[in-house]
């Protein structure tokens, strides 16, 4: 338990308070609720603040986190539609939209990954949080009515906007939209193009990743027949495995750091020494959601080729979410390896 996460439990721990608040009739009982409301509302900001300065990121936060914001703003929706101080319409709008990603994350789960909050989804809850505060304070003040209302609509059109964009860009979670020829999937169709390539001039290849995580190697492995052409593959996630298995000098990753085409070179380099292939090709990048600490932009990619021509390093910048990154990651190097495959070796450039 760290502070990031005791902030989001003090948000649900802040529910049956609120409630009693607005059931009860005492002096000023709607603007303590509202004033707690906006408090409590805060942390949802600090906890992810902090988790980030702090590096204690968690899977349990990434979790817990838009889950006490869904149970927080909807359990006060609640009590408010009971007191007939919002339309009951709009509850349903947002707890479906709220069930139907609470499904999605599930699935998500089931399959090793974890849907953190997205920009979008952040946008809503503090629209969705900023419609709450104001439909409180309206019972005690009328003039706020009219401004009441126009944010309900406003958070409404967010809530229905930001599920959209999570079913969009998590839809391969329920096995959409990553269909192509025969029912294959892109990675595994250009795997096997690679493979077909390969084979056809009896040549070999190996793999280094870092932030895909064996998700290259895997594309290999899932055809048959791999093994002929195959050999295997170095995850080398930290940079104590990068130099330790792969070679990759310390001086280069101190001086250019793990994501960069020296580093990315490299990597291949000594993956096709010690696999003993004809060609290797090592991928690394910032997957996201958060960058590292050299400041470069997430989803900044490098994937390096290595032949028997020569080493180089290809730069992308990637803008999806850590899942999609890595997918089109793995799918970016397969595509540059065909092309060296096809054309005979890697083509460096020269001044």
């Amino acid at each position: 338990m760290n502070i990031p996460n005791a902030l989001t439990i003090s948000r649900l721990a802040a529910i049956p308070v609120l409630m009693a608040l607005l059931l009860l009739r005492f002096t000023g009982h709607d603007q303590v609720a509202a004033g707690l409301f906006i408090i409590f509302s805060l942390t949802d900001t600090l906890d992810g603040q902090l988790a980030r300065r702090r590096g204690s990121v968690s899977d349990l936060g990434k979790f817990l986190d838009p889950l006490a914001d869904k149970l927080f703003v909807l359990s006060v929706l609640i009590v408010l539609v009971q007191e007939g101080l919002v339309a009951a319409w709009v509850v349903v709008v947002i707890f479906s939209r709220e069930l139907i990603i609470t499904i999605l994350r599930s699935v998500a789960a089931s399959q090793g990954t974890v849907i953190s909050a997205a920009p979008l989804g952040k946008t809503k809850t503090i629209t969705q949080m900023g419609a709450v505060a104001l439909l409180i304070l309206q019972r005690p003040y009328p003039v706020l009515v009219p401004f009441a209302g126009l944010a309900v609509l406003v958070a409404v059109a967010f809530t229905l906007f930001s599920g959209l964009d999570y079913l969009v860009r998590f839809r391969h979670v329920l096995g959409m939209g990553d269909n192509s020829r025969g029912g294959q999937s892109p990675l595994r169709q250009l795997a096997q193009d690679v493979g077909a390539a390969l084979t056809e001039h009896g040549l070999t290849v190996s793999v280094a990743e870092s932030c895909t995580g064996g998700l290259l190697g895997s594309a290999f492995t899932d055809q048959s027949g791999s093994s002929e052409y195959f050999r295997g593959g170095i995850v080398a996630y930290s940079d104590s495995v990068k130099r330790d298995q792969l070679g990759v000098p310390a001086a280069l990753l101190a001086h250019h750091g793990a994501v960069s085409a020296e580093v990315a070179e490299a990597m291949a380099d000594g993956a096709r020494s010690r696999l003993a292939t004809d060609f290797a090709v090592s991928i690394t990048c910032i997957a996201g959601p958060d960058s590292d600490q050299s400041g470069k932009p997430v989803g900044l990619t490098y994937v390096g080729i290595a032949s028997p021509t020569g080493t180089r390093a290809f730069e992308s910048t990637l803008n999806g979410d850590r899942w999609s990154n890595r997918r089109r990651a793995a799918a970016w190097a397969l595509e540059l390896l065909l092309q060296q495959v096809r054309s005979g070796g890697v083509k460096v450039k020269t001044a």
